[in-house]
């Protein structure tokens, strides 16, 4: 087993040390490492802020909380006084603390960083330029002391933040990506009426960017996302791992995503989660007192259990051949088997899931080809393949009927085969 920590650069909490010197009014060595306005009466435009809370005169740019005081990683653009340009001494300052932060943990063992937000750094960037040529010092400086280290980023934006030196980054419910319309939307692709056509456009454009570059990484969800079982129900949970264990980069799993857990409705938000409280429960590993995580009483837990006493636990899900997890323990065993299958084989869509249609694409590794074909709807759906199937190597659902170059794909069924 290997750990990455969560590294946060881009703010510190109000209660900082850093921050409580940065708040005099007397100049000292944290004066400039946030981001202050030179006057209490002007707030930053187009950025929260904190104001009237400290001797110094300014308010100070806040990351999305007023609990957390943007550190100050410089200005692409600067157009007022107190916007300083990235190599100021300022900046440069918290550049070098990040490092320093980045060294403590390596050199007690960590193997690398799943990093926060890690293309909002630096402020009015053009294209996110400036902040691509930050993490690109940074991943220099790393493959010279570190270079094991593995660095992943949350940015959603893989033909930026895999130009700017991470190994891999995972997309995001924001952005640009199209990752909601598979998942998480109205009528998600997997919930068996979308459309995943404009994910699949998107996806490869990034890829063709960016590929080799690093790995561009699908998760099932994370703390900051509803529950994948919230809008994709019974079987159809397995056709979306069968996507995400057969797509190129590393797969992501949120805890308890392999058992189906729940968004647990109605919970009063615990420090900002807000509407993202319910996809933070603890996990639920049998049907023992608060559900195997905690033997407390259940008023102690910092977040409640799913209260449904029919919750799907680990236990349950070890003993049924037919469970969610279970069919993911096959799929990983698929993945593992065929290299095609894994993070380095090369993808090409031949079917986009446009409305109606499956999503098939083609995974190849040297002169190994797998077809990989997805039909989350209800109803058989016929194809051609300009390639004969070889053999079925995994199959959910009724199998596929094949005819030489035709198939017939049912509806809540998928398959890979050797090409």
């Amino acid at each position: 087993m290997h750990v990455l920590l969560d590294l946060v650069p881009g703010h510190t909490s109000w209660d900082h040390p850093w921050f409580k010197e940065s708040m005099k009014a007397e100049k000292n060595e944290y004066t400039d490492r946030y981001i202050w306005t030179d006057s209490i009466w002007e707030e930053p435009k187009g950025y929260g802020s904190l104001r009237g809370i400290s001797d110094r005169d300014g308010s100070c740019v806040v990351n999305f909380f007023s609990h957390q005081p943007a550190l100050n990683y410089g200005f692409y653009k600067p157009d007022r006084p107190w916007q300083q340009a990235m190599d100021a001494e300022g900046p440069m300052a918290t550049r070098k603390a990040m490092l320093d932060v980045i060294r403590f943990w390596l050199s007690k063992g960590c193997d690398g960083f799943r990093v926060d937000m890690a293309g909002s750094l630096v402020k009015n960037d053009e294209d996110s330029k400036g902040t691509i040529a930050l993490w690109q010092d940074v991943r220099k400086i790393l493959d010279e002391e570190f270079p094991s280290a593995a660095f992943v980023s949350e940015w959603g934006e893989p033909d930026k933040s895999l130009k700017g030196g991470f190994h891999m980054d995972f997309l995001l419910h924001f952005g640009p990506s199209h990752y909601n319309d598979l998942f998480r939307c109205e009528k998600p692709y997997f919930g068996g009426e979308g459309d995943a056509s404009e994910f699949v456009k998107k996806y490869m454009e990034s890829y063709k960017k960016s590929e080799r570059k690093g790995l561009i990484c699908i998760p099932s969800g994370n703390h900051d996302m509803d529950r994948l079982s919230r809008y994709i129900k019974g079987d159809r949970l397995k056709l979306a791992f069968a996507f995400l264990l057969s797509m190129p980069g590393a797969p992501y799993i949120y805890y308890g995503d392999e058992i189906g857990m729940r968004y647990v409705e109605g919970l009063t938000s615990k420090e900002g989660g807000y509407n993202r409280t319910g996809a933070r429960s603890p996990m639920q590993w049998d049907d023992s007192k608060n559900a195997g995580f905690s033997s407390a009483s259940a008023d102690k837990l910092y977040i409640p259990i799913d209260p449904d006493a029919a919750r799907p636990t680990v236990k349950a899900q070890m003993t049924d051949e037919d469970s969610l997890r279970s069919e993911i323990k096959k799929l990983i065993a698929i993945r593992q088997s065929y290299k095609p299958l894994q993070s380095l084989g090369e993808i090409d869509f031949v079917i986009d899931g446009a409305p109606g249609k499956p999503l098939v694409y083609v995974r190849t590794f040297n002169d190994e080809k797998i077809l990989v074909v997805i039909n989350p709807s209800d109803k058989a759906i016929e194809i051609g393949s300009d390639q004969k199937v070889s053999e079925v190597v995994y199959c959910f659902g009724k199998k596929p009927e094949i005819n030489g170059d035709r198939l017939i794909v049912n509806g809540v069924s998928a398959f890979f085969a050797t090409l």
